[in-house]
């Protein structure tokens, strides 16, 4: 670790009095913030020497449970690895303990220096690479929608959308893009601006998404891929924690009601070439943008059957994909049409790019841009070719033909030599071990529906 990085942290001590302890992050399979909290007086050796966690992180569930067929439990010995600060994420939390508390994120390493592959932020540098040997650098932006939910469940024991802050009612109506709801919830989403602020999130629009108390936060365009996927991780921890100061929950399931839209992470990415130009923005002017642009959106097509198990990465992620509600159903593209699967804004020729519509707000972020890329990358080597662009509503045109079964998702993931090669064989024998063993647990559970409709009838 540089002398410069060990200066982050003697800056952060000195501009930060009050700071008394440091939490150090690490996002792990399904983008949850695992790790360590320190005292002050520890944080600089935190930077010199990092710190120890084990390597059987990513192989935690969802409810924090090893699970040992991904290897990285008992069987290995459950060994540490080294993890390293990752380099101006050092910040305060002003909406945790008055402010006394600040946080950190980290990466993991193997003893020779090297990513630990089982790590989703080193999987992404991987694929990255790909993109800085040819001379490209992505760009992205990163939007979340996410729903606030009242901290009291129903009379049924289910999550219930909040009472407004301004009129005490519960919030029952759409309001797709409503300034008054924003009004109603200004508090909150100054705190959410403020913090972001103070932690250097760049934050772009926040708008009313199209059901009762849920929102979207848009994060603005970056052209450092792993900045971009740190801010969202950072972001969703930000929004979490500020809703419980204000009475709420924030949730970014995928599907927390089952009669209403589901919570998505769309994201725009465009190429630049060495010289700094946008690769997908034809000389012409052409609406249409250039054979780059094609052979990136072929890629993408024909690697999202065996994308879904990184897109939607639980057994609530599925129930999103339905009819009527904006999400894609089968892969499909076209210019300004948000009812298809990958979408090319209308907009200034320097800001031709693609929008990819399909991952769930439960995706972790360096696992879907890495699953992105590596789709781009392909499309561009292969110079694969699309299908024509749809025109008008996809959902009338197009079959649903994207899995909503999750066993099915994982095999076609299994199978896809272009992801295991992209993302790592070893990687994605954790991953999948990892969750092949959440949805068999799943699977174990029944229903209040199974037991309304079946106990008494068969």
């Amino acid at each position: 670790m540089s002398v410069t990085a060990t200066a982050e942290a003697e800056a952060f001590l000195e501009r930060h009095p009050d700071i008394d302890s440091v939490d150090l992050l690490i996002s792990d399979l399904n983008g949850v913030m695992r790790g360590k909290r320190i005292p002050r007086d520890n944080l600089v050796k935190a930077f010199s020497a990092g710190i120890n966690l084990p390597a059987s992180l990513f192989a935690l569930d969802i409810n924090g449970n090893t699970i040992e067929e991904t290897g990285l439990g008992l069987s290995s010995g459950d060994g540490d690895r080294i993890c390293r600060p990752v380099e101006g994420t050092l910040m305060p939390c002003p909406w945790l303990r008055k402010g006394r508390q600040g946080q950190l994120l980290m990466t993991m390493f193997e003893a020779d220096g090297s990513g630990f592959f089982a790590d989703p932020r080193q999987v992404l540098q991987r694929v990255l690479r790909r993109f800085a040997d040819a001379g490209l650098t992505p760009v992205v932006a990163v939007e979340l929608e996410f729903y606030l939910v009242d901290r009291s469940r129903d009379a049924q024991g289910y999550a219930q959308p909040p009472c407004s802050p301004a009129t005490g009612e519960r919030a029952s109506q759409s309001q797709l893009y409503s300034i008054n709801e924003l009004d109603e919830y200004a508090d909150f989403l100054e705190d959410i601006q403020a913090a972001a602020a103070a932690q250097q999130l760049p934050l772009d629009t926040a708008l009313k998404e199209c059901a009762p108390g849920q929102f979207e936060i848009n994060l603005t365009h970056c052209d450092d891929v792993l900045k971009a996927c740190d801010s969202s991780v950072l972001l969703k921890r930000l929004i979490k924690g500020v809703a419980i100061q204000h009475g709420f929950e924030a949730t970014f399931m995928a599907k927390p009601y089952g009669d209403e839209a589901g919570n998505g992470t769309h994201v725009h990415i465009s190429l630049l070439d060495a010289q700094g130009h946008n690769v997908f923005a034809a000389e012409d002017d052409s609406p249409l943008g250039t054979p780059a642009l094609g052979h990136a959106v072929a890629g993408l097509l024909a690697l999202m059957p065996a994308s879904m198990a990184i897109f939607a990465p639980n057994i609530n992620s599925f129930r999103r994909f339905q009819p009527g509600l904006y999400v894609p159903m089968s892969p499909t593209w076209g210019y300004d049409n948000r009812s298809v699967a990958v979408r090319i804004p209308s907009g200034p020729k320097a800001a031709k790019r693609i929008e990819h519509r399909v991952a769930g707000a439960d995706v972790n972020p360096y696992l879907l841009l890495a699953t992105l890329l590596a789709s781009i990358d392909h499309g561009l080597r292969q110079q694969l070719a699309p299908p024509p662009p749809i025109e008008g509503n996809a959902y009338d045109q197009c079959e649903p033909s994207l899995t909503n079964s999750w066993q099915r998702a994982l095999a076609l993931l299994a199978d896809d030599e272009v992801l295991t090669e992209a993302l790592g064989e070893q990687f994605l024998h954790v991953y999948l071990a990892n969750r092949q063993a959440e949805r068999d647990q799943a699977m174990q559970a029944v229903s209040q529906l199974e037991y309304d409709w079946y106990l008494r009838q068969v």
